[in-house]
Parts: C-alpha cells; structure tokens; sequence
C-alpha cells in the first residue's frame, strides 16, 4: 500500500503491487478446493460455546485475515492510506475495506468525514463523488485525490470514521446474521469476509444472495442444521460467487483459509491460525 502523504508532490509508489493490483490485472489462478468436511465432533463447538467475532481480540484477528487477502498483509492498520483504481470498474478502491468510489460506500465515509470534521482535505470531493458514485469514472477526483485521500488518513478522526463505516455495513450486519443463525466465530468470520468482497446489495453475488444459494443444500445450526454443513454449503455459494467475476477468481481466501479452519474443526476461530492466501503464508500465534 502507499505511503501517507506529507504535503510534496504526489511519489511513484515504492511498495510492491496489492493483490487488489494483481488480480485485477491477472484474473488470478484458482487453487485446489479443500475436501468438505463431514459432520463430525466438530458440530459440538456451537456459537454458544464460541467467543462471538464481535470480540475486540476476535475483531482483530477478522481484521488480520482480510487483511491478508486484500493487502498480503497483517498489519490492517497501515491500510488507511491505501488507495488505488485496480482496474474492476468500481473507480478509487481504498481504506481499510476497500471503500469504492463507484459503490457509494466511498461517498457515505467522507460525508460522515465531513459531517465530524467539516473543512477537511477530502469535504471538497463530495460533488465528485456523487457524480462518478456508480462508475469508474474519476471525473473532478484527479490529480490529487489520492494524495489527499492519503494525508486524511493520518488524521485519527478520518481513521475513526473508516472503523465506524466499516462496522455498520459490512462488520456489524455480518456478525448479527451470523448470531441469528447461531454460527460461531469462524461462521461470522466467512460471513464478514463475504460481505466485504461482494457487498450485500440485490444482485445475484451479493451476501443475501450467496446466503440464499447455500439454503438450498444446507439449513444453518438455528433451522436444525449441521454447523459444519452448513458452513460448507456457505462457503460453495461463496466459491460460486468469487467466480463470476474475473478480478475475484482466484478463491483461496475460502480455499486455503476458511476451509481450512473449517476442516480442523476450528469453528470457534482459536489461535494459533496458518492460512495461505494467492500462495503466501501467514500465522497468528
């Protein structure tokens, strides 16, 4: 990711491309599906007995793991001042989540930006932003938004409205979907990883959607469901959706990472965790 600016000219970014970058570019080679687990002891561990993801410690292993398959990194913290246009005709990509200049999710995080901090370096761009919101345009964006957007992102009140953003419509909804479904940490975890790729609109990859696809093979643990089941029949819906769509194709953050956890039976998301994601390794001890 980029660094934050510090008022010069705009660098040529030092860092090496994000996998955002890279597989927009390339499409991404989709990695060997991990057997479905069968039913097993592991349906014992129920959300009951799990720490819920809404956990602050849990929280920050949520973070770590997306983090991981956006940005090759854990350090979630350093991705405030990311921001790139990666080539999948959702205009600037940026922040801790991937805010999107074409989703609207942009626009609603410097309105909220500017309703706490009016004035600030971004507040300007708001008439761009409603302009290009739903295209990949950057039309009254450039030059200098990046830059801009990167010296907002020193200031802790735009850091916190990024977490506050974040929280009420992607992580929030995700673990209140998962309690109600009673799945346990790791069951809130591909939830939440679920609607931060593909959002949770109408459309037919939407998380609603992909929820709704796996309802027809599998009912989740509150329907009288196997948790692991259920889990799996979550997680193919998720494949089914990461492949309509080229920048989201290659699907070993569900592969290697989610399936993973799942076939060790680590349904309530217990450290130590070893995952890969696009062939790299990572570890939370």
């Amino acid at each position: 990711m980029t660094n934050p600016s510090d008022g010069v000219p705009e660098p040529v970014r030092a860092l090496a491309p994000s996998r955002r970058t890279l597989l927009a570019l390339a499409g991404g080679a989709t990695l060997a599906a991990v057997p479905l687990l069968r039913p097993s002891a592991a349906d014992a561990a129920t959300a009951a007995a799990c720490t819920p993801l809404d956990d602050p410690a849990k929280k920050e292993i949520a973070m770590k793991l997306v983090s991981s398959a956006e940005n090759s990194s854990l350090d979630w913290k350093a991705q405030y001042r990311y921001i790139e246009d990666i080539g999948d005709g959702r205009g600037y990509t940026a922040g801790i989540i991937g805010f999107c200049s074409g989703t609207g999710d942009m626009l609603d995080l410097v309105q909220l930006y500017a309703d706490r901090k009016p004035g600030n370096v971004l507040a300007k761009y708001l008439p761009a932003l409603r302009r290009v919101n739903g295209t990949d345009a950057h039309t009254g964006l450039d030059p200098n938004f990046p830059r801009d957007w990167r010296t907002a992102a020193q200031d802790p009140a735009f850091q916190q409205a990024q977490n506050d953003e974040r929280d009420r419509v992607y992580f929030t909804p995700a673990v209140q979907q998962g309690k109600a479904d009673q799945v346990g940490t790791l069951g809130q975890f591909a939830y939440y990883d679920a609607i931060v790729m593909h959002g949770d609109g109408g459309d037919a990859t939407g998380f609603h959607n992909i929820r709704a696809r796996a309802l027809r093979s599998a009912k989740p643990p509150a329907q009288g469901g196997s948790e692991v089941t259920w889990l799996n029949a979550f997680l193919d819906a998720r494949v089914w959706a990461m492949r309509q769509e080229e920048a989201h194709s290659d699907t070993s953050r569900v592969d290697t990472a989610q399936r993973v956890f799942l076939r060790n039976g680590n349904l309530c998301l217990n450290t130590p965790l070893d995952w890969a994601v696009y062939g790299d390794g990572f570890h939370i001890g």
